[in-house]
């Protein structure tokens, strides 16, 4: 990022924010996030904590956002939620309580997985594992070799899974596919950790957590880690929440009382501003359906860059081993070059990735596709 800052280039282009762009390179403040935050604004008679777990608003509203109103968990009284500072939050919440309940368990990650899982869930002292998940070469799932892998986990350790638009490589599972995992978890008994940091910018907000919602209604336990700093884009606000999900009302109760001692050891209690524009958003009629809107806006922008980009490729390329980047989710896809050519389009060409070639769709403009696709050409 300070090397982009410093590139004095006018033709410079950044692929490597983890942020939503619109057309104008701008992270811009949703409609509905500026009438909510009036509102909230206007309302507001004190700046004084609202509670450990947060606003209950909101974590009623994301419970049935998330899982659904007529989920048998929810309705069995089985789910407790915690807001946290963002899906940061959740996620080091979730490894703290894997640390007190079974600090021997291991945590098995995607390869690749998102580069701050490492260190959130590892931080805290588990034991991480990865299992094999994408071939950015072949731009391929490696589903047989991931069941193959989690098949020799033990009981009770934990796998940490991307409900959808998979960051880094944009590969997300299927249904039939999810089936399967929940079937191999719920036989070797092990713990999902669902990490849902992209709902809505998929499919939609009921695609994007299918998979999770099917996962969770065949095991007894789980944990999800909740952001909305994409699809509200609530980045610097850090809204997010731990759901959990026990096997009776009395452990659920029991896991809540554990989950907000953690939280009050790390952060004490969580911001409310972001979270009180959320829960606003969401009881409104009138704002939700501005938020679906302009989640779709943002939703349909970024497949229309992955086609954009894979049809450029194609042109520039004379051949169709990038189209893969059309068929993906989310903001996300691994080109699948080596580092040098990374270096290289850097130096060369200005345009800026992560080592790994991760880049964001939400960085291709219809002024800067050609360019890209161009250079990306030149130096395969």
């Amino acid at each position: 990022m300070a090397q982009f800052r410093a590139d004095p280039s006018p033709q410079k282009v950044d692929l490597g924010v983890g942020v939503y762009r619109d057309p104008s390179g701008d992270t811009p403040v949703l409609e509905c996030v500026r009438r909510a935050e009036q509102l909230v604004l206007a309302a507001q008679s004190t700046k004084s904590y609202v509670a450990a777990a947060g606003r209950e608003e909101y974590n009623s509203a994301v419970e049935t956002l998330v899982l659904g109103p007529l989920h048998p968990a929810r309705t069995m009284r089985r789910t407790r939620t915690a807001q946290t500072p963002g899906g940061c939050g959740a996620l080091r919440v979730g490894a703290e309580l894997i640390r007190a309940i079974a600090p021997t368990a291991v945590v098995h990650m995607s390869d690749p997985t998102w580069g701050n899982h490492a260190p959130l869930l590892g931080g805290c002292g588990l034991q991480l594992e990865r299992y094999p998940y994408y071939d950015p070469a072949a731009h391929r799932l490696l589903f047989d070799s991931m069941l193959d892998r989690l098949e020799r986990a033990r009981a009770g350790d934990v796998v940490l899974v991307h409900a959808s638009c998979h960051n880094p490589c944009g590969a997300d599972l299927s249904l039939v596919q999810w089936r399967a995992l929940a079937e191999l978890l719920a036989r070797k008994r092990l713990l999902p950790f669902i990490d849902l940091a992209y709902q809505g910018f998929g499919t939609d907000l009921e695609e994007d957590a299918a998979g999770l919602r099917l996962v969770t209604e065949a095991l007894p336990e789980a944990m999800i880690a909740v952001s909305h700093s994409k699809n509200l884009g609530l980045y610097r606000e850090r809204v997010g929440a731990i759901i959990t999900v026990s096997e009776n009302e009395a452990r659920a109760d029991a896991v809540q009382s554990h989950v907000l001692q953690i939280a009050r050891s790390i952060y004490s209690m969580p911001p409310d501003h972001g979270a009180a524009i959320a829960a606003r958003i969401f009881a409104d009629p009138a704002l939700s359906q501005l938020w679906l809107a302009e989640l779709a806006t943002m939703r349909d922008r970024i497949r229309e860059m992955r086609a954009l980009l894979a049809g450029q490729l194609r042109e520039s390329t004379h051949g169709d081993s990038f189209d893969f980047i059309e068929t993906q989710r989310g903001m996300f896809s691994l080109l699948g070059v080596p580092s040098s050519t990374v270096e290289a389009l850097r130096t060369r060409h200005h345009i800026y990735m992560t080592a790994d070639s991760r880049i964001n769709l939400a960085g291709i403009m219809p002024h800067n596709v050609e360019y890209v696709a161009a250079a990306i050409a030149a130096q395969r």
